[in-house]
């Protein structure tokens, strides 16, 4: 590591633990796009505070940039992942013998309000998938995602990385591969997967012309579409069905999630199905799943 004073010293290791990020620990290209911004951040704050060497960080120093963050009126979660990417960068520095001690390993990150995610009635998203313009030169395809999105609990942007491949349309599952590259089949029910067909053999052909792109959704001009016009086509649909408030295509995720087990679904099994980042994740299902276990207490028990 260099010895210049000039240079804040976070930077001269940002890159190395970036590319630690991708490529051994396997993290989502957006993942450690996250973690470069809370970096750059973190960077500028030491800068500021003259930290020029990881050997002289205290834990004081990270709580002051956290105490600075809250400062400037971050939420609660967004002050929480960034002590989460200096603790990771700090534990790197440590593997990599730059520093002599773990000073993030007693820190506690700030307690957050796990806030449940807005989930849409099964009339809503009925709604919402049907208000796509059957007029719409690209209907086909953006009936076809919204129908996949609402079938599978994918993510936007593991939809946008989806590949023909992936779909097996004889037993009816598709192959999607998720943050850290892992795999998982889900199943897809057959309205879905009619529409998905109807898009595959009468648009998508139309739309590539003599483009070839492996991609399973396309662009009017050929190419593949990207996770930011996947969210466009949702919030075009949430706008054109009336829906206020912040309806995106992670909605249809939880929506997934939360009507499965609505239905009587067991939790492991939706748990396998949408692999979830982290426990936090889990426990909003838990607590939806408990409100449904709930409700059928006191439908049916005798003393309810």
């Amino acid at each position: 590591m260099s010895g210049d004073s000039s240079s804040t010293w976070p930077a001269n290791q940002i890159k190395p633990f970036l590319d630690y990020l991708f490529s051994e620990c396997g993290l989502a290209v957006n993942t450690v796009l996250a973690y470069k911004r809370d970096l750059r951040r973190f960077n500028h704050y030491c800068k500021i505070q003259k930290l020029h060497n990881p050997k002289n960080l205290k834990p004081l120093d990270v709580q002051n940039f956290a105490r600075s963050l809250s400062q400037r009126h971050l939420a609660t979660s967004t002050i929480a992942r960034h002590l989460v990417t200096v603790r990771m960068f700090m534990r790197f520095h440590l593997l990599n013998r730059l520093v002599d001690q773990d000073i993030c390993s007693l820190m506690e990150t700030p307690k957050t309000w796990q806030r449940l995610p807005r989930v849409l009635s099964k009339l809503q998203t009925a709604t919402l998938i049907e208000a796509v313009d059957p007029d719409d030169p690209l209907f086909l395809r953006n009936r076809a995602l919204l129908e996949l999105l609402y079938a599978t609990g994918m993510r936007a942007s593991e939809l946008a990385d989806m590949e023909l491949t992936g779909v097996n349309f004889q037993i009816g599952f598709i192959r999607c591969i998720g943050k850290g590259r892992k795999e998982r089949i889900i199943p897809v029910h057959e309205s879905a997967l009619a529409m998905l067909k109807q898009y595959q053999q009468q648009l998508r052909p139309a739309l590539l012309k003599e483009k070839k792109c492996d991609n399973l959704f396309v662009s009017r001009t050929g190419r593949s579409l990207s996770r930011i016009e996947i969210w466009r086509i949702v919030k075009r649909a949430a706008l054109k069905a009336g829906m206020a408030g912040h309806v995106t295509a992670h909605t249809l995720r939880h929506c997934f999630g939360t009507h499965l087990l609505q239905g009587g679904a067991a939790l492991r099994s939706v748990q396998e199905m949408l692999v979830f980042d982290d426990t936090t994740t889990t426990q909003i299902y838990t607590h939806v799943d408990q409100q449904h276990l709930r409700s059928i207490h006191k439908k049916y028990h005798p003393r309810s």
